[in-house]
């Protein structure tokens, strides 16, 4: 039997976000740093952006949501990164899901209704379960070993997932898997996290992004409705998802490690400003090559905006949106790599951000598409507008 229908008469109305993002940065920043050192889900987090009608903020009018814009999603995950990255990287994953959620032509409406109509009464979570211990990245091709039975009372699905993000406080898994046809179809399979079978082993312990719960997932014969295969295509076939949904994930997902350098850069200015070595007499920030440092590395970041909001409003291909999350990722990590080597032993200490800011933006480089893949396809594309 399906769940109850939700059905929401008006949208809602966007909230006043020069108003309130500010607040919200500043409440994740203030914990930040317990978490980081826990590798603790930041929940209150989740409720703070719940009670701010954030999380259904790209998800189509029409079901309830406030269906923003991608300018508008880079505002919030800007904001929200900079208080508390892990955070920002699950909340990217929801956005993605409901700004494409109309595009996938294989999700049954009730189902669109469901999951949108949770996010907004209830805060529920979305994201997809792709990667695999063997199979390592999907971007880079293979079968997933998942399977998914079919049955006479439903699919049954079994197998193993690692680096799922938010795994612990998510309410619906998609599920990347094949079926067990003779040509298999491969795609998304909507599970909810509390459906039996379903175990999640608390494994994640990184380098950054401590916070984000990216544990091991376990499907043990979990057994889901037939109509919960959402997009299964045979192999080989095109992404069911729509083409905007390339720029959107290079755009949020960069905006993260750029909201990261940012907040590396605001604590280095800030320690060079009220740091007075006895030797000195006066601040570092008063001698010039401390000056020049920070206006590289503004210069880095103002690179980094200006690529970001060109993206965000179209005005790049897939192509260059791929250009774009790479170029503004590593722009991050030299950000925060030049900050350390301004200052040192404080700068690497626990005490202080900046070892933290550290580990964090070297997950970028993590995120599909990855540099060589992005440049590979670049190369190509050079080459190829010769003979067009």
């Amino acid at each position: 039997m399906n769940a109850p229908v939700h059905r929401f008469e008006t949208q809602a109305r966007l909230p006043d976000l020069d108003a309130i993002l500010p607040g919200l940065t500043e409440a994740f920043a203030e914990t930040a740093a317990q978490h980081d050192r826990e590798a603790s889900f930041p929940a209150e987090n989740f409720r703070r952006l719940h009670d701010a009608n954030l999380l259904a903020l790209t998800a189509p009018a029409r079901l309830g949501g406030l269906e923003a814009d991608l300018p508008t999603a880079l505002k919030v995950i800007s904001a929200v990164a900079r208080g508390e990255p892990a955070t920002a990287l699950v909340l990217v994953m929801q956005y993605l899901f409901h700004a494409s959620v109309e595009g996938r032509s294989g999700w049954p409406e009730h189902l669109k209704q469901r999951v949108i109509g949770e996010a907004i009464t209830h805060g529920a979570l979305i994201n997809a379960l792709r990667v695999e211990p063997d199979l390592g990245t999907p971007a880079r091709g293979g079968l997933p070993a998942t399977i998914a039975r079919r049955t006479p009372e439903g699919w049954r699905i079994s197998g193993r997932k690692i680096y799922s993000t938010g795994s612990t406080n998510l309410t619906w898994f998609v599920v990347w898997a094949r079926s067990d046809d003779a040509e298999p179809l491969v795609g998304g399979w909507l599970v909810r996290a509390d459906t039996p079978g379903v175990v999640i082993e608390e494994t994640w312990d990184h380098l950054g992004l401590r916070a984000s719960a990216s544990h091991d997932v376990v499907f043990e014969n979990v057994l889901v409705p037939l109509d919960q295969a959402l997009d299964p295509q045979p192999v080989g076939a095109p992404p069911p998802y729509p083409a905007s949904f390339a720029a959107w994930s290079a755009v949020l997902t960069s905006a993260i490690y750029d909201a990261v350098a940012r907040a590396a850069r605001d604590w280095l200015v800030e320690f060079l400003a009220n740091r007075k070595p006895a030797n000195l007499g006066a601040a570092l920030s008063t001698l010039p090559r401390f000056q020049e440092a920070v206006g590289e590395i503004d210069g880095l970041l103002l690179s980094n905006r200006v690529l970001l909001d060109t993206a965000a409003r179209g005005e790049v291909d897939g192509v260059e949106a791929s250009l774009v999350k790479h170029l503004v990722t590593e722009n991050a990590i030299t950000v925060v790599e030049k900050a350390l080597k301004l200052t040192g032993n404080p700068g690497l200490t626990r005490l202080n951000p900046l070892e933290r800011h550290h580990r964090d933006v070297l997950c970028g480089r993590v995120h599909t598409p990855q540099a060589d893949v992005v440049l590979t396809s670049a190369g190509r594309a050079a080459f190829a507008s010769l003979t067009s």
